[in-house]
């Protein structure tokens, strides 16, 4: 990678060299498996295949505010995908997600099997398979799913442009920096407008689309993500705090947020999940010791 304001980019781009950075290692201009690795799979109907990246905290979220709820067909295994070592590379992995991303799902309760990728579609599939998190209202279920999509295609630019280009690249480009903390800036502006006059992101009840956006946004604004809460002056939106703030509170999101977790304090790591007595007995540091 070159810093090198005079770069020219050839006629046609070629992959000769690693770009650096965290994820370096397992960056390629290819799709398709590289290794041959069979997915277990547990008791539930559910097999999640994720890590508690916002994306996948999404999908976790949404299954423990579903048991909360009581709906028992949520009941779901949740296998750790080590992106950082290439599971997601993995010939099963690639099977449920040609995209080779987490998170990963297959429902078993279908005959046959059902794979679902991309979190969003996770979100909605189990919402309209469940009934819940999403309204029934025409007007209430279209506002809802245009703030879904709005996270679908405005997170790119907080995770892969600001949050790369601010904590994971190898060097730091001013150019790079600005251009995504000018765009990140602008939706937090956006969310907090929205959230001027309502309770949640759609209106007053909680659904698909502040499960979807808060692992984003919410985490970014309460300093999990990026450790860029001062940077981006987050206390300034004022309406968008509040509702992560009332958000993180919830029992379910706790537990979401602790599944297939890998990093930070280990009595808050649950890597696999298999049961929800897990919580309780399987965290980290109980395991460790």
């Amino acid at each position: 990678m070159s810093d090198d304001s005079s770069y020219t980019p050839p006629k046609v781009w070629k992959w000769d060299a690693e770009s650096g950075g965290k994820w370096a290692s397992i960056n390629r201009p290819i799709a398709g498996a590289t290794h041959d690795k069979v997915l277990p799979v547990g008791d539930h109907p559910f097999q999640l295949y994720s890590l508690a990246t916002p994306n996948g905290v999404k999908v976790t979220v949404m299954f423990e505010e579903l048991l909360a709820l009581g709906h028992k067909g949520a009941e779901y295994d949740a296998w750790l995908i080590n992106i950082g070592e290439g599971d997601q590379f993995g010939s099963g992995f690639v099977e449920v997600n040609p995209n080779s991303k987490i998170p990963a799902l297959m429902d078993h309760s279908t005959n046959p099997p059902t794979r679902i990728f991309e979190s969003g579609a996770m979100l909605l599939y189990l919402a309209e398979k469940f009934g819940e998190f999403l309204p029934a209202d025409h007007a209430a279920r279209t506002e809802c799913l245009s703030w879904l999509f709005w996270q679908m295609g405005s997170a790119p630019y907080l995770g892969g442009g600001f949050g790369h280009f601010y904590k994971y690249a190898p060097v730091s480009i001013e150019y790079c920096i600005d251009r995504f903390t000018m765009e990140t800036k602008r939706q937090l502006d956006v969310l907090d407008r929205q959230l001027a006059e309502r309770q949640f992101i759609s209106g007053d009840n909680y659904t698909i689309a502040d499960i979807a956006i808060w692992p984003w946004y919410g985490q970014v604004v309460l300093d999990v993500v990026y450790e860029a809460a001062e940077f981006l002056d987050a206390a300034s939106y004022k309406n968008v705090n509040r509702w992560a703030s009332e958000i993180a509170k919830r029992p379910a999101v706790q537990r979401g947020k602790m599944v297939n977790k890998g990093t930070g304090p280990l009595e808050l790591q649950l890597r696999e999940r298999h049961d929800a007595g897990d919580f309780e007995t399987k965290t980290q540091d109980k395991v460790e010791a």
